[in-house]
Order: C-alpha cells, then structure tokens, then sequence
C-alpha cells in the first residue's frame, strides 16, 4: 500500500510536523491576544458599570454609599485591566513566533496601564464633584 512506502525523503514529514507545530504556537499567540481584549473589554464595562451607577443614583441616599459603590467598580475594572497585562505576558513570555509579528508584552502592560491611570482619575474626579463628606 502507498502509505506504507517509506518517504522519498525522510525528513519532510518531521519537517511538516514541525511546521504545523509552530503554525500552533502562533494561533495560541493570537488567541491570548483575543482574551487580552476580553479582559480589557470587560475592564472597561466594569468602569462603565461604576460610572453610570453614580449617574443613574446620584441622589442615592446615603451619598457616600453612591460613591462607594461607583468607585468599586471602577477599581474593580482597573484591577481587571491588570490581571489582563498580567497573564496575556505570562503567557506570551512562553510563546515564540514563527510566522506571526505579535505584540509584545509590555505594549500590553502600557495599555493596561493607562485603563488604571484612567480609572484613578475617575474615581478622583467624582470624589472632588460630589465632595469627600456627606
């Protein structure tokens, strides 16, 4: 039978294993670059969240449980954005590309970053709208 003749060459099907293996390595690159945006995505609904509850409950009795509330989430997406940098450059620390030019880590440490840098300015900015008392 054909599939039982030994191989002309006998390295091309290491070769073809070897080339699959990478093309592997690349999709799981890509795929932590997708769960990065994931995760940086439900960072920023997490900060949204928070937002549009000190918008929709600005006149929440107690005040300050308004601004609690706000605020956790705000941090709690900062905290997400984090994580997110976190394991997307453990993960792609591990990896190596083979055909694909990715991002590398500390882009994705930059960006995450800025989400909290953005997010502590938020919390700042509604604690000097609304006061610190009260």
């Amino acid at each position: 039978m054909a599939q039982d003749d030994p191989p002309a060459d006998p390295d091309k099907p290491t070769q073809w294993a070897e080339f699959r293996t990478d093309l592997a390595e690349d999709r799981t690159i890509m795929a932590t670059e997708r769960t990065y945006a994931g995760w940086l995505r439900t960072a920023f609904a997490a900060i949204g969240i928070g937002l549009g509850f000190r918008a929709v409950f600005g006149d929440f009795d107690p005040p300050w449980l308004a601004r609690a509330i706000a605020t956790m989430f705000i941090l709690a997406g900062a905290w997400l954005a984090l994580a997110a940098a976190h394991r997307a450059s453990a993960t792609l620390a591990k990896m190596q590309a083979h055909e694909l030019k990715g991002t590398s880590p500390p882009n994705f440490r930059l960006l995450s970053w800025a989400v909290v840098l953005g997010a502590l300015t938020l919390v700042a900015g509604l604690r000097a709208m609304t006061g610190t008392s009260g």
